[in-house]
């Protein structure tokens, strides 16, 4: 069954497109949400994550925060 996934992300941040080519190379669909445009998404983002920064990644509810290649690829095993 497939993942929901979703990155929070800017148009501006390398790790957000670290993430974005790792769910590409791994044929995983996600939603992109631009929180540099959307201030909704990003205050969802912050009460999702508590963090600030960007990439926050979403796969089934489960929040990774930053670029961390092990934690996306263990939550999208599991």
């Amino acid at each position: 069954m497939a993942k929901k996934v979703k990155v929070y992300s800017t148009k501006t941040c390398p790790w957000c497109h670290k993430v974005k080519e790792l769910l590409k190379e791994k044929g995983v669909k996600f939603e992109n949400i631009d929180v540099g445009v959307d201030q909704k998404a990003a205050n969802e983002m912050v009460e999702k994550s508590g963090q600030m920064g960007v990439p926050v990644t979403e796969i089934d509810g489960k929040i990774i925060v930053g670029f961390d290649k092990e934690a996306i690829e263990k939550a999208l095993a599991s």
